[in-house]
C-alpha cells in the first residue's frame, strides 16, 4: 500500500470512529506493520468496538506485533463475549484445549455450543466434526445438518467436508453428483478432492449429549515395545478430522528437509523425500486443536509440550530413511531451550495407503502398518532424559497411493505459549 493511502487511513482514525480504526489496523497488517496495527486494535478495543477486541485478542494471543500475552488476549475476547460476539466464544473456547489434557471443560463446551446456536460457521463446523466421531444415525445426520449451515453461509473447510460425506454417502444417502458439484464449485480457490479416508465413527453412542468433549483414548493402547517405549493406538481420530487436517495442510506442503546436526539448519537430503507442512498455530481452528488434543492424551503429555504439528505427504516410492527424532543440541539452543528436547513423538496415519509406507524400528524389530486414524507413539529419551538411540526409525518406502501422516514431537516441557 502506497505511503499516501495509509496516510489518509491515519487521517481518517484519528477521529476515533471505530470503521476507521479498523480499516487503519487491516491496512497496517497487510502492509506487514504489526506493530503499528495492534496498537490501533488496541485503541479500538478499549473504546469498545468488538471487531477491534476480537483482532487485538488474536494478534495478542499469536504473538503478531509484540510479545504473546494471553491474558490480554482472553480479557479482550471476554470483553466481545459480554456484547454478545459469537466469535469471541468460539475462540475463549479453542484457547482452552490446552486447560485439560483429558477432555475440554464444560464452560468452554458452553462456549462453543452458544457460538453454534448464533450461527458462527467455524463453532458449526467444529461441533459437526464432534457429532461426526458419533457412532450413531441420528449424531452421523447431525453432522451433515451442521456442515450444510456452515457451508450455505460460507465456511470453506465444511463445504470440503461435506462433499465427500456426500460422496461416500456417510450420515446421508451417496449423492456423487452432488458432491461433484460442490467440489466445481470450489475448483476456483484451489481446493479438490481429498484423499479416501474411510473410518469408522470411533466414539460410542453414549456421547450423544456430553457435557464436555472426552480426548483420552477409548481403548488401552497396545503396548508394541518396552524399552524404548514402543505404542499403538487404534481409531484416534474420526475421518472428518483426518480430512480436515490434509486439507488445513496441503496449500502449505513444502519439500521436506532434516535437520543439520553441526549447525541446526534444515536442509533437503535423500533422507527424507517427502513433502511437508508444519501447521503454524493460527491456521488451526477448534476441531485441528481437537485432533491434537487426542494425540496428546495418546502421549499423556499436555498439548503445551507439543511442537506446532507436522503433516507429511509421501507419494510412491518416497520415504524417510531411518533416523532419531531428538534434536542436537543446537537445535535445542535455537529453539525455546527451556522446553527440552523431544520426550515423545506421536504419529497418526491420516488415510488409508494402498501398500507400503509402515512405520519401521529396526532396533527394537517393531514395523507399524499405516490404518488411517490411528496413533504410533514412542519414547526418544531415557527415563533419565539422555537421548535413546534405540528409538531410530524409518518412513517405508511407499509402493502404491500416497500416504499421509501428522506427527507431533512433544518436549520435555513446555513448548507452546497455549
Amino acid at each position: 500500500m502506497h505511503a499516501s493511502s495509509l496516510a489518509q487511513l491515519t487521517l481518517a482514525a484519528q477521529g476515533q470512529q471505530p470503521a476507521a480504526i479498523n480499516a487503519l489496523a487491516q491496512a497496517l497488517v497487510r502492509a506487514g506493520e504489526t506493530e503499528q496495527a495492534l496498537a490501533w486494535y488496541i485503541r479500538g478495543a478499549a473504546a469498545g468496538d468488538a471487531t477491534a477486541q476480537i483482532e487485538a485478542g488474536r494478534m495478542l494471543a499469536y504473538g503478531i506485533g509484540g510479545p504473546v500475552d494471553v491474558a490480554q488476549a482472553i480479557a479482550h475476547w471476554q470483553h466481545a463475549e459480554h456484547n454478545g460476539v459469537a466469535a469471541a466464544s468460539y475462540l475463549l473456547a479453542t484457547l482452552a484445549m490446552g486447560e485439560d489434557p483429558g477432555q475440554l471443560g464444560t464452560q468452554a463446551h458452553a462456549r462453543l455450543h452458544a457460538a453454534a446456536d448464533a450461527h458462527y460457521p467455524p463453532a458449526l463446523r467444529a461441533l459437526a466434526i464432534q457429532y461426526g466421531r458419533i457412532d450413531h444415525p441420528h449424531q452421523q445426520q447431525h453432522c451433515v445438518r451442521l456442515l450444510e449451515q456452515a457451508a450455505s453461509a460460507g465456511d470453506v473447510p465444511a463445504a470440503v467436508l461435506l462433499a465427500e460425506r456426500l460422496l461416500r454417502g456417510e450420515g446421508i444417502a451417496a449423492q456423487p453428483d452432488a458432491a461433484e458439484h460442490l467440489l466445481r464449485q470450489l475448483q476456483p480457490l484451489g481446493i479438490t478432492a481429498l484423499p479416501e479416508v474411510q473410518i469408522a465413527p470411533p466414539d460410542p453412542v453414549d456421547d450423544s449429549a456430553p457435557a464436555h468433549m472426552h480426548f483420552t483414548p477409548r481403548g488401552a493402547p497396545t503396548r508394541l515395545h518396552q524399552r524404548p517405549t514402543i505404542e499403538s493406538h487404534s481409531a484416534v481420530l474420526s475421518a472428518d478430522e483426518c480430512r480436515l487436517l490434509i486439507l488445513l495442510a496441503r496449500p502449505h506442503l513444502r519439500a521436506s528437509q532434516v535437520v543439520d546436526p553441526n549447525d541446526a539448519s534444515s536442509q533437503r537430503t535423500p533422507i527424507r523425500t517427502s513433502r511437508g507442512a508444519t501447521l503454524d498455530p493460527i491456521l488451526e481452528d477448534f476441531a485441528a486443536r481437537a485432533a491434537q488434543a487426542r494425540l496428546a492424551a495418546c502421549a499423556r503429555l499436555p498439548l503445551t509440550h507439543a511442537e506446532p504439528l507436522s503433516v507429511l505427504c509421501y507419494a510412491p516410492g518416497e520415504h524417510y530413511r531411518a533416523h532419531r527424532d531428538y534434536l542436537p543440541a543446537s537445535r535445542i539452543a535455537a529453539d525455546r531451550p527451556a522446553a527440552g528436547d523431544r520426550l515423545r513423538t506421536v504419529c497418526v496415519y491420516l488415510n488409508a495407503v494402498e501398500a507400503g509406507g509402515q512405520t519401521d524400528f529396526p532396533v527394537a524389530g517393531v514395523c507399524v502398518p499405516p490404518c488411517a486414524g490411528s496413533v504410533v507413539c514412542f519414547d526418544n529419551l531415557h527415563a533419565d532424559g539422555r537421548p535413546d538411540p534405540d528409538s531410530l526409525h524409518a518412513g517405508l518406502p511407499v509402493a502404491a497411493g500416497n500416504k499421509w501422516l501428522a506427527t507431533l514431537w512433544f518436549r520435555q516441557r513446555r513448548y507452546r505459549d497455549w
